[in-house]
């Protein structure tokens, strides 16, 4: 490794023993090689941590280990923010400790934000991944849902922002992101009160940040595979039925967030006024998404197969 890496990588974990040497081997197959490895610790009590400690041993020249005071629990944000502020490559990868990356991950990425000057982050598109498991029945279930965004564009602030609150963009997993180290401090790291459940959209109010002030590059590459699994912070909280709480705390503080920035874009606020109204009453929203569903698919219905007045009235709707 050169003197200075080119991508410092930061993998934050809480008892992750069944799952972060997979993470890490996945750093270690990478094509590209100038990389520093962070491994941050937000007070695990299994043996995630003498994973960790004996990765920094065996590689002190490429791994550190960090944690937080007293070996305590601060959270993802938080531990996110150790990470960075111990960073020395220009670029910042995150690696979740349940999830793995594909080999040439750093080298495509890296290559594109050398090319792109303008862009601040890429992202592609993230593999969900299932048939981890083994099971006969999940292996067929992997799937990489689409972007939203055409491939290979220059998306400039604020359309990813609103993209992502009318949910015709794809919110990219951590795992998948590079950015530039000197956008993340401009932006100011991830918001630490983003604890517990709200910790379900730490990623979201960052991206946020960063959509509203620079470009961001989307590709089409698959470069992360997403693990699935019932102890994931996403499947946890959606078993516990605090998704639309802590979604409702997301968007309370991206509105105090605007106001703040004095960001007084008519797109962004009605865009936001609409996901508060799905949060608030996502029942009332399902019923009518399913109405309209219903609605499209009768005036896709050929002529003749309802009464000419109910045709009529459908194809108006």
């Amino acid at each position: 490794m050169s003197e200075q890496p080119v991508v410092s990588v930061i993998v934050i974990f809480l008892n992750a023993e069944k799952f972060i040497g997979e993470a890490i081997a996945s750093i270690y197959g990478q094509s590209y090689e100038n990389w520093e490895l962070l491994l941050v610790d937000d007070g695990s009590t299994d043996g995630s941590t003498d994973i960790a400690l004996k990765c920094a041993e065996r590689r002190p020249e490429k791994v550190r280990y960090l944690q937080h005071d007293d070996h305590q629990n601060r959270g993802m944000s938080a531990t996110r923010n150790l990470g960075i502020r111990h960073a020395k490559g220009r670029y910042i990868a995150l690696l979740d400790a349940d999830d793995v990356w594909l080999p040439d991950k750093l080298k495509e990425q890296v290559a594109i934000l050398d090319e792109e000057a303008e862009a601040a982050l890429v992202y592609g598109a993230s593999e969900y991944w299932r048939s981890w498991t083994g099971n006969p029945q999940d292996s067929q279930r992997d799937s990489t849902p689409p972007l939203g965004i055409a491939p290979g564009t220059l998306v400039r602030p604020p359309t990813l922002l609103v993209r992502s609150l009318d949910a015709t963009a794809r919110t990219p997993c951590p795992s998948d992101w590079l950015v530039r180290r000197e956008v993340v401090q401009r932006v100011g790291g991830f918001e630490e009160h983003f604890r517990g459940v709200y910790q379900l959209y730490e990623d979201q109010a960052f991206l946020a940040k960063v959509y509203l002030t620079v470009p961001v590059f989307v590709a089409g590459a698959c470069w992360d595979r997403y693990r699935q699994h019932p102890d994931s912070c996403v499947s946890v909280v959606k078993k516990t039925g605090h998704k639309y709480a802590a979604g409702l705390y997301y968007l309370s503080w991206l509105a105090e967030y605007l106001l703040k920035e004095r960001i007084d874009d008519a797109g962004i606020w009605q865009a936001l006024r609409r996901k508060r109204r799905r949060y608030r009453h996502p029942k009332l929203y399902r019923l009518l998404a399913g109405a309209q569903h219903r609605v499209r698919q009768m005036k896709r219905l050929p002529r003749g197969t309802l009464p000419a007045l109910v045709y009529r009235w459908f194809r108006a709707q």
